[in-house]
């Protein structure tokens, strides 16, 4: 299913969230935001909405190491031609600018940029004693790697997330986060059984896709 799709499924839980906990006015954010993450996390596994922006980076990442390895390449030709001594970094820039452009996938590079972001919620957690985050930033460093609708699109995951929305929820003291995480994960998982491709739940117990028609 379209990740746009998710996030209005997503928006639409925490607005649901927000009326039922009546909470005051800027705390409705808090449930939307919540939600709409939640029920895009689950494809951090391959391109999605949540890593659009690194992957126009990644491919601008990719474009320039090729393009400075030609420059790169450019500069030592002359320099060689002219008898000009060749500096050591300069030539290892070069062939390491061009291995870049040429051996890395973009997909790579994108996978590399969201587990930076991941290992820096990693590090804010520990060094501000925030189990959750920790959580958190394990799972976007780790997701991108994994076989899309594979272990992120797993019922194993829900309470794994739960335990995240509620040390968020115990941090802002804002009932029913952990709740409204839960849901708007499990709804990505349910929007994504209803697709032809289906969703394998049980994975790795049970490797087979649960499928679900409505028509």
């Amino acid at each position: 299913m379209k990740g746009k799709t998710h996030l209005i499924i997503g928006v639409a839980i925490g607005t649901i969230a927000a009326m039922h906990h009546l909470p005051e006015q800027n705390n409705s954010l808090y449930y939307i935001g919540v939600a709409a993450f939640s029920a895009l996390a689950a494809d951090l596994d391959g391109p999605s909405i949540l890593s659009s922006k690194l992957t126009k980076l990644s491919k601008f990442i990719r474009s320039f190491a090729l393009w400075g390895s030609i420059i790169y390449f450019a500069i030592i030709a002359y320099m060689y031609f002219m008898s000009m001594h060749v500096p050591l970094l300069l030539a290892g820039g070069a062939i390491a600018a061009l291995l870049i452009g040429l051996t890395m996938k973009q997909g790579i590079i994108r996978n590399a940029l969201v587990s930076v972001i991941g290992l820096y919620c990693i590090y804010h957690g520990i060094t501000n004693n925030q189990q959750w985050l920790v959580g958190l930033g394990i799972f976007i460093a780790w997701a991108p790697w994994l076989k899309h609708r594979g272990l992120t699109h797993t019922i194993w995951v829900i309470p794994m997330w739960g335990w995240i929305g509620w040390g968020l929820e115990q941090q802002l003291a804002i009932n029913g986060l952990a709740n409204t995480a839960m849901i708007g994960y499990l709804s990505h998982l349910i929007a994504d059984t209803l697709t032809p491709s289906g969703v394998k739940w049980l994975f790795p117990i049970w490797k087979k896709s649960f499928k679900l028609k409505l028509w």
